[in-house]
């Protein structure tokens, strides 16, 4: 089996100063990406993961969590220039407005900017409906969050590949409620559910509803992203 790191990612600001943990800087975002198109990393959306059995050495997955608008400003443009792509996971009640879960400063995108990204570069996911911890939440009111994402996709034409980002990273752990929250997710024909972890993947997945994702920090050097992918399955970061 091979090993696939999940990169997640956030906000982005040109502050090359910023070292705030959900905010990376351009430039910061810049090295990183150049470091994994000089190396000839393979990047995958998930879709193209779904029937894959076998993986290049060097693959790797960029998502970037909540749509924020400099997403589309910042990160967007790098990947193009750097011949990536990546997956952005929507928060769907909160397409147009801004981050009210946190507190309210960071744009979320708008639909026209949602619409105009190309679907070659940037795959869509979900992210919950608002941003809730399912931990948190009853069967029921997971099931009305999924038909809220659901409805807002058909009414406005978006393109999402079920694939679930949880948000905060967190989802039932133990015993019926886990067992029942994964029965709501093959429910819904999500194919993929991501937590956090910060190990790699071996691919095949082991549990395609327990899929681990390495979170890169606004504080991290390029020398520590190096080290997040290569070594992070065998030493705790």
């Amino acid at each position: 089996m091979s090993r696939l790191p999940i990169l997640m990612y956030h906000n982005i600001s040109c502050d090359e100063n910023i070292s705030f943990k959900l905010t990376i800087s351009t430039k910061k975002l810049e090295e990183q990406f150049s470091y994994l198109h000089k190396n000839k990393y393979t990047c995958f959306h998930f879709s193209e993961l779904e029937n894959r059995e076998s993986i290049p050495n060097k693959s790797i997955v960029i998502t970037f969590d909540d749509v924020t608008e400099s997403q589309y400003l910042y990160a967007l443009p790098l990947l193009k220039k750097y011949n990536l792509k990546a997956t952005f996971f929507i928060p769907f009640a909160y397409i147009g407005k801004t981050d009210l879960w946190n507190d309210g400063t960071d744009k979320i995108m708008t639909l026209s900017q949602l619409k105009d990204i190309d679907a070659k570069v940037v795959e869509f996911g979900y992210h919950s409906f608002e941003h809730k911890n399912y931990r948190q939440l009853s069967k029921v009111e997971i099931q009305h969050d999924f038909d809220a994402c659901t409805k807002t996709i058909q009414e406005n034409g978006l393109k999402v590949f079920p694939a679930l980002a949880y948000p905060y990273g967190s989802y039932p752990r133990k015993g019926l409620e886990k067992e029942n929250f994964k029965a709501i997710l093959k429910e819904n024909h999500i194919r993929f559910g991501l937590r956090i972890g910060n190990r790699s993947n071996t691919f095949p997945f082991k549990d395609k509803y327990e899929i681990q994702r390495i979170d890169i920090k606004g504080e991290d050097n390029l020398f520590k992203f190096w080290y997040k992918i290569k070594l992070n399955q065998l030493l705790k970061i």
